[in-house]
């Protein structure tokens, strides 16, 4: 089990679809990035910001004794040239003090100079320069941005949980929640930055010290709750904003502007009938549920419960894949997930060594993943998918041809009609929205789903998902249309037909990756085609065989 934080925010989005362009609005400094937060590459920065440390910390060394030799030559000077002025003549008397005299002015200072002026950076510079080649940019910034808010909805985590550093992890001071929120505004996104900003002007409000100024928190934040049609409390931030800086123009403007608009609406509220009163949302049994709001609630553990008539029809058992040679003597555990669609986890299906050794022949490849357009008929990068993945190619190694064979052998199914062994890695935020694993024109058999640190994914006429790691929190593999949810557990393979025999395909098997809340997942997947099953799973005569 994992463990999630849930904020008692509840999130309801009403963002305001077209706004009024009269009104003044903050700059919109930043462009609309697609990216996404990858955990392999982002651990070897850590270990690149730890070199940066530890070179920042031999040029302060450097500089400490530099200036300590220039404190020892100032320290021995005012003690000297306190004595020789109390007494010049006396003490220039001496022909040694004289020789002396000369000597440090025309040679001795001059050594001084040089020490003050040697640059003793140049080994962190360099370091620097060298290392900047690997630095994200401003999208990888972007990218980890909107992870954090897609978090954030998914897992209904309010901003004073996040910023107080009670998800567990690091704070967030005002400067980044101001950054939040501006990422949030690049994107139209009005409702994530006002919860932002909020933030940082409460964190304002509480004393903390920063270089962001009220008056920009408060620019944005009276904007962005116009812009979701509140105007009286966008007229009660402008009119705070305007006593810190009277003379902001926008917000003067905007003040006689809400002022207006407000004045308009209620004259409005009055003309209109007070008969009819909006629908309150109800969701119950059978009735309609967008498919988001689902998958969310899923990820967070409020999702279908099965009864206990159902429950008690799961089981765990040894499995030898009727009698293969190679389970006979050492059978796999298998463990009832779901019942319709059937989902089986096998546990122990993959070594440590195995798992690791996965992870160092993908990194070096990994590529943000792709998703097939069916316009252009390409791949494509998609917001709804999350994700770095790479291909191994059978053969390229003894232990992708083991886990290859491995899938054959528990599955039943052939793989040498099945795609290359795919691995993803999803890092903080990943994630994939619902979607099948089998075409609608062409279609695959199904997946198999192997999990390096966290996951692992295959597929064929069922899908099969080796899981590598375990994730402190989210990253489950959700099915939304009945409600189950398969939580991630190192070493174990998750297994289930996508395809009925017929070769139709199983829609009750549309299924999601939910963002990773804390940890990181690794999952590789094998899709295994229709094709050159037709001996090892026959067609069925009905449909929904």
């Amino acid at each position: 089990m994992f463990t999630t934080v849930y904020a008692s925010y509840a999130i309801n989005r009403t963002l305001k679809d077209a706004a009024d362009r009269c009104c003044g609005e903050p700059d919109r400094s930043f462009t609309d990035h697609r990216c996404s937060v990858l955990a392999g590459h982002m651990t070897d920065l850590l270990f690149t910001e730890k070199d940066l440390v530890t070179s920042l910390k031999d040029y302060i060394r450097a500089e400490e004794r530099k200036l300590e030799q220039v404190k020892q030559w100032a320290k021995k000077l005012d003690a000297l040239t306190a004595t020789a002025t109390q007494d010049p003549e006396g003490f220039l008397g001496h022909p040694v003090n004289a020789f002396k005299l000369m000597k440090r002015l025309n040679t001795e200072w001059g050594e001084v100079e040089d020490l003050v002026l040697k640059d003793m950076s140049d080994g962190f510079i360099s370091n620097l320069t060298i290392q900047r080649q690997y630095f994200p940019n401003d999208e990888d910034q972007t990218g980890a941005a909107k992870a954090l808010l897609r978090l954030q909805d998914t897992y209904q985590l309010d901003t004073q949980t996040i910023s107080s550093g009670d998800l567990p992890g690091d704070t967030l001071k005002v400067d980044d929640c101001f950054e939040l929120g501006k990422i949030a505004y690049s994107d139209a996104d009005y409702y994530h930055t006002e919860l932002w900003m909020a933030q940082a002007l409460k964190q304002l409000d509480e004393g903390e010290e920063t270089s962001v100024d009220v008056v920009s928190v408060l620019d944005y934040l009276s904007y962005s709750v116009y812009q979701q049609g509140e105007l009286e409390r966008a007229l009660e931030h402008t009119k705070r904003l305007l006593s810190v800086d009277p003379e902001h123009q926008r917000a003067l403007g905007n003040l006689k502007y809400f002022d207006y608009q407000l004045a308009k609406q209620k004259k409005a509220e009055k003309e209109q009938s007070a008969k009819e009163e909006s629908k309150k949302e109800r969701v119950g049994k059978g009735e309609y549920f967008p498919e988001k709001r689902k998958y969310q609630q899923l990820c967070r553990g409020q999702g279908v419960r099965m009864t206990p008539r159902r429950q008690s029809r799961l089981f765990c058992r040894y499995y030898n894949n009727n009698r293969h040679p190679f389970y006979m003597i050492g059978p796999v555990k298998q463990e009832d997930e779901w019942d319709r669609p059937r989902i089986i986890r096998y546990h122990d299906i993959i070594t440590e060594k195995e798992m690791e050794k996965v992870k160092e022949l993908a990194k070096p490849r990994l590529r943000r993943a792709t998703v097939h357009d069916p316009q252009t008929g390409k791949l494509t990068t998609a917001q709804y998918r999350v994700s770095k993945s790479a291909w191994l190619v059978a053969h390229e190694h003894p232990v992708v041809d083991r886990i290859n064979q491995r899938i054959e052998d528990i599955t039943g199914l052939d793989v040498k009609t099945a795609e290359e062994l795919q691995v993803a890695n999803y890092g903080v935020g990943g994630q994939y929205e619902p979607h099948f694993d089998f075409g609608r024109v062409n279609t695959k058999i199904g997946s198999f789903t192997l999990v390096i640190k966290t996951w692992y994914k295959i597929s064929c006429k069922t899908l099969a998902l080796l899981q590598m790691s375990d994730v402190t929190a989210g990253g489950a593999t959700v099915f939304p249309e009945v409600g189950a949810t398969v939580k991630p557990m190192k070493g174990t393979a998750v297994f289930w037909y996508n395809l009925f025999s017929s070769g139709e395909g199983d829609y009750s098997t549309r299924h999601a990756a939910c963002p990773v809340l804390l940890g990181n997942k690794w999952v590789s997947n094998k899709w295994i085609h229709e094709r050159g099953q037709e001996f090892r799973r026959p067609c069925g005569l009905k449909e929904t065989d």
